[in-house]
């Protein structure tokens, strides 16, 4: 997030939870927030319920009207769209980095991802394959040695987190995702900046198409 917060807070950790409830889609678009049914919700004054509400609205996750509270605005199509736009760029140059300086030791910890993905996959375990899906990307945003690429992905992966999961456990795309992590592994296996940057270009349109198929149904 731009701003640091106390995460021991009250205020954010009701922001915390109705941030959770908003990107899983728990609380709707349009949900009207009122500051009495979220302070009887969470057992706490009003002051913190309202800090909350003003992280939520510097996120753009709800809209404050004066005298008449909240609305929950979530994450909509073109929201989606454009994080994964912003992904396919900047995840591609997170492979590029990452092909560029990765050690032997790291290849063997990406390697051992992969491997556990498909692992699973021939065992039908989702849950498992969802958690490497995450950590797959997360270790190649590490490898990429930049904190402030690092700080960016890691935001916009959370965002969308309900959606990637709701994507990638779709009939017939984990195969396909697994396969291209494979491509992409064997990319930066060699090194090829390249390839490892197309190649994650790729994968992220094909998630964002995959899930824009299931959103349209």
């Amino acid at each position: 997030m731009e701003k640091l917060y106390n995460t021991n807070s009250l205020s954010f950790q009701v922001f915390n939870e109705l941030e959770r409830q908003i990107i899983n889609g728990v609380l709707t678009p349009g949900t009207s927030l009122t500051e009495n049914r979220l302070c009887e919700q969470f057992s706490v004054s009003r002051t913190p319920v309202r800090e909350a509400l003003r992280m939520l609205e510097q996120k753009g996750l709800v809209q404050i009207t004066p005298n008449k509270g909240a609305v929950v605005l979530g994450i909509s199509e073109k929201d989606l769209t454009d994080i994964y736009t912003i992904r396919m760029y900047v995840e591609g140059l997170a492979s590029r980095w990452a092909a560029q300086k990765i050690t032997d030791e790291q290849l063997e910890r990406l390697t051992e991802v992969v491997e556990l993905q498909e692992f699973y996959q021939n065992r039908a375990c989702s849950e498992q394959i969802n958690d490497l899906d995450t950590r797959f990307h997360e270790l190649i945003y590490e490898y990429s040695d930049s904190r402030t690429l690092q700080h960016t992905l890691s935001n916009l992966h959370h965002m969308i987190q309900h959606y990637r999961q709701r994507s990638f456990s779709s009939d017939g795309r984990a195969p396909k995702a697994i396969k291209e992590h494979r491509d992409i592994l064997n990319a930066l296996i060699a090194h090829d900046a390249d390839l490892a940057e197309k190649l994650t270009v790729e994968h992220i349109a094909n998630a964002h198409a995959n899930l824009l198929s299931l959103i349209v149904k």
